[in-house]
């Protein structure tokens, strides 16, 4: 195998913004020229344009739209068909293709166009024209009436509504929300501008906007079931499972035959409530419910791969990966089905899937979405056979594939943790020593991902006084409503100084009261939610008798354990050398600040240690915890229990030592990694200084567990 160049091909960021701008200004002098029926000179614009950009999008439909214009009529198929391979879901496209076949008078191939530009994007008024006409034309009186139904309704819309619903269909997002919100800003509330709002938020996977938004429309319009619909699956994605299932509930008893017409929509959100609250087989019953009568359509890729996914989560794992494969042979090119596979950690692909995701990588028509997951599960294929070269080129490509996608910002996180530093002192927590709600139930797992806090949750899960429960969103939710709404003034955390005794108590309870869906009865559960390493300061406000861990692993193995795994929702940080190292060192900045203020509070396993003395980290875990021992936490590898992390197969085997120092397979490439990490390659095992040890004033009171 030839030698591969893994260093990525990255312009410098100032000449990518100016060639951005440039290209930018160019597609906007194209647009004035065709508006000015200067066709000759569209297409010598257009031409310089593509000769340096060959797949540009407006360039090619731009170019195919002066052609038509000029009676080049074959010469627009050929532009079109070149657009088609390189952007194949662009409504624009296939309304231009069927505004060609008018023009060589081909009514049922015109028809054909306009039909899939309409499918592709609904807010195309002259589609919808055209095709009205063209039924019309060819005695379809009843299409004919739908069409122009349609016609209808757009034109009862403002015009800058309707704009950007066709760039948001197109996925022009950027556009979409700058028109749709200067709109807003001019005309007031209007119920499709700010369900557009939303779905946009919903697009970029932001989902607290779209969760106030939406609610402000149902309030206007309770009828109103696509916007009902929306806001139960933002509620899904929120985890408020409960609250999602009152949405489906009212659309299932509002439509004229009790049902709502999306059927399989439905079924999709009630099976994720049901995976979401740990009702895995029910889940699994639902969406093996929506399956064809062959279950081998495209359509059924979908939910084969959320059936895998309920299967590996109840540790039926050979179940898991037939669903798997069965989503790949759904969809050949479908990413997330090889990545899922990959992601089980134990699984080993043939020569033959391996020539598939070489295919899906090759194709140009694979969209970026199914690319990256691609990239990501050959990168681990590769790794197994012990190519770690060309493995760690894909791991590369595809972080650089995922990392546009990302809204995370590193001086955001750096601030809060300023700021957390600046409010969270030791006079604040000693002023507050009796507040907060005083259960003891909760065990929460803290730390950065791929840390070893699956296996921490295995272990204490297997006691049977514990219940494993997930990563729950509970104390997120809390910092958001803390937090507000406006990005510009975030109250969190400053507001923490300001809370009173009863607020800290009520926040508490609420805290107890929503995690209790995730429980069947025993004394304690676990809350594994890593990223709450940043929230220790409220927990300990809230729950001051809550027990914390926190889960740390050798730095270089961490971060590139991070870069290695495709998320499926959030840890945006890890897609970047640069970013993972700047969020491994916050992290260890401000845990040192807890370990300050709250000496003591926080017990650290490092995962070395777990691996290399096993019983010795069960027993003080179960110490910190008030937990006497019980030998099955040793044997935490044959606890039968839902896991659905990214190690759930992993923590189902007994450990072993060979995975501490895989790290050095890639550490040909990993240069960059360690200078950006730079001290923390020691400081990670600094433990608090003689002073900062345990102050039994500021500790939790032992557990007494409600037998």
């Amino acid at each position: 195998m030839g030698s591969i160049d893994v260093e990525p091909a990255v312009a410098p960021v100032a000449d990518a913004l100016a060639a951005g701008a440039s290209l930018a200004s160019e597609i906007a002098q194209l647009r004035a020229l065709l508006r000015d029926r200067k066709f000759s000179e569209v297409l010598t614009a257009a031409r310089a344009v593509l000769g340096r950009a060959p797949d540009q999008r407006e360039a090619l439909l731009f170019t195919a739209m002066a052609q038509r214009h000029s009676r080049r009529i074959p010469e627009a198929f050929e532009t079109l068909a070149m657009l088609e391979r390189h952007h194949p879901r662009f409504s624009r496209l296939h309304e231009e293709r069927g505004r060609c076949f008018v023009e060589l008078r081909q009514a049922a191939a015109a028809i054909d166009a306009f039909i899939k530009a309409v499918s592709l994007n609904h807010a195309l008024p002259g589609s919808w024209s055209m095709l009205e006409g063209l039924y019309r034309l060819t005695g379809k009186s009843d299409d004919a009436a739908t069409a122009a139904s349609q016609v209808a309704t757009l034109r009862k819309l403002p015009h800058d509504i309707v704009t950007a619903t066709a760039l948001f269909e197109d996925g022009d997002w950027e556009p979409a929300e700058s028109l749709v919100r200067a709109w807003l800003i001019q005309n007031g509330d209007h119920l499709e501008a700010m369900r557009l709002l939303a779905r946009i938020g919903m697009a970029r996977k932001v989902y607290d906007d779209p969760e106030v938004l939406l609610a402000a429309v149902l309030e206007r319009a309770p009828t109103y079931h696509a916007a009902r619909r929306e806001y139960a699956r933002v509620l899904v994605e929120l985890h408020k499972y409960d609250a999602a299932r009152r949405q489906l509930v009212q659309l299932r008893a509002g439509g004229p035959d009790g049902r709502d017409p999306d059927h399989r929509a439905l079924t999709m959100l009630d099976a994720a409530c049901a995976a979401g609250l740990g009702e895995h087989e029910r889940a699994i019953e639902l969406y093996r419910s929506l399956l064809s009568r062959t279950g081998d359509t495209p359509e059924d890729a979908d939910v084969h791969l959320s059936v895998g996914h309920a299967l590996k989560t109840l540790g039926r794992t050979q179940e898991g990966i037939d669903a798997y494969l069965r989503a790949a042979r759904c969809r050949p090119d479908f990413g997330d089905a090889y990545w899922s596979l990959a992601n089980l950690k134990t699984y080993r692909f043939t020569d033959e899937l391996l020539a598939r995701i070489r295919a899906g990588l090759d194709a140009p028509a694979t969209a970026t979405v199914d690319r990256y997951h691609l990239c990501f599960a050959l990168a681990k294929a590769l790794e197994d056979r012990s190519e770690f070269a060309e493995s760690f080129h894909y791991y590369e490509l595809g972080n650089r594939l995922k990392h546009p996608e990302c809204t995370y910002r590193p001086q955001l996180m750096e601030r809060n943790t300023t700021e957390q530093i600046a409010v969270c002192t030791r006079e604040l927590f000693a002023s507050r020593r009796e507040w907060g709600a005083k259960a003891s139930d909760p065990i929460l797992i803290v730390g950065l991902p791929r840390a070893g806090s699956t296996l921490l949750e295995q272990i204490l899960a297997s006691h049977s006084e514990v219940e494993g429960t997930q990563e729950l969103p509970n104390i997120q939710q809390i910092v958001g409503l803390l937090r507000g709404r406006n990005p510009e003034e975030w109250r969190y955390p400053r507001i923490l100084a300001q809370l009173t005794a009863e607020e800290c108590a009520k926040l508490g309870e609420k805290y107890l009261a929503e995690t209790r869906a995730y429980r069947t009865g025993r004394p304690f559960f676990i809350d594994k939610m890593p990223n709450n390493f940043r929230h220790i300061g409220l927990i300990h406000l809230i729950v001051p008798n809550a027990r914390i861990i926190d889960a740390r692993r050798e730095p270089m193995a961490c971060c590139l354990s991070n870069f290695k795994q495709l998320f499926a929702n959030g840890q945006e940080f890890t897609y970047g050398i640069e970013d993972i190292a700047r969020y491994y060192r916050t992290y260890l900045e401000l845990m040192r600040h807890w370990d300050s203020v709250l000496p003591g509070r926080v017990l650290r396993v490092h995962h070395e240690d777990v691996v290399n003395d096993l019983e010795g980290s069960v027993r003080r875990l179960l110490d910190f915890c008030g937990l006497d021992f019980e030998p099955q936490c040793l044997a935490f590898h044959e606890t039968q229990r839902s896991v659905r992390t990214a190690s759930s197969e992993q923590v189902r085997q007994a450990l072993y030592r060979d995975g501490l120092d895989q790290w050095r397979n890639f550490e040909p490439w990993l240069q960059p990694l360690k200078n950006a990490l730079g001290d923390a390659l020691v400081r990670y095992r600094d433990e608090p200084g003689e002073s900062q040890r345990r102050d039994p004033e500021s500790q939790p009171q032992r557990p007494v567990p409600v037998r």
